[in-house]
């Protein structure tokens, strides 16, 4: 039973191997494309196969992917955590986190949007704005951003380009940056890529 199971296998490495190596070649134009429809907010895209989404977003000086030390694992996330002084002590205390709704989908942008001193508003399938209120702007002027109130960013954070606004605001325009983070394609690419994974795991 065993040696059937196993010789089972090995036929189907066989046949699978010059399949995978072929299909390799023939996903270079995609790979190079990759960039394309990344968004590494203030960051650049570089290709990277060994990478678990085959990018990497290498951030610009004085920006980061998260408020963690330690980001070697999570080289796909964008570059817009600014690494400049933040003083939350000044603003009000935020309420409560509510519970979450039984019925929410995890596809609802808002779901994992942290909008400061404002409110996520959901504009389209997997876009979203941040409404802030008053004596709130969002961060460099970009509505998609979390929204802070002017004592709250240090003098440190204007070399990155972060300016003390006195508007309260919610952005100078009305484009939705919002695909820069949830690009439709990657979501299905990512989607089928762990199916396929699946798949070809069992």
């Amino acid at each position: 039973m065993a040696s059937s199971t196993t010789m089972a296998f090995l036929a189907l490495l066989v046949v699978l191997l010059p399949m995978a190596a072929t299909a390799a070649d023939s996903l270079a134009p995609f790979i190079e494309e990759l960039c394309n429809e990344v968004q590494c907010g203030k960051g650049s895209c570089v290709v990277n196969t060994s990478a678990p989404f085959g990018f990497e977003c290498q951030c610009d000086a004085g920006w980061k992917r998260t408020r963690l030390d330690d980001e070697d694992n999570l080289k796909f996330l964008p570059c817009v955590i600014p690494n400049c002084s933040v003083e939350y002590s000044c603003m009000p205390a935020p309420p409560p986190v509510p519970s979450v709704p039984y019925n929410t989908s995890v596809y609802d942008p808002c779901y994992w949007i942290y909008c400061g001193g404002g409110t996520c508003t959901k504009s389209a399938t997997y876009e979203h704005t941040c409404q802030c209120d008053a004596g709130y702007t969002n961060l460099l002027n970009v509505s998609v951003f979390p929204c802070f109130s002017d004592c709250a960013i240090g003098n440190d954070c204007e070399k990155l380009g972060i300016k003390v606004s006195n508007s309260s605001t919610t952005g100078s325009d009305n484009r939705s940056y919002a695909h820069m983070f949830l690009p439709g394609k990657l979501l299905w690419m990512t989607i089928f890529t762990a199916s396929m994974a699946l798949v070809l795991w069992n």
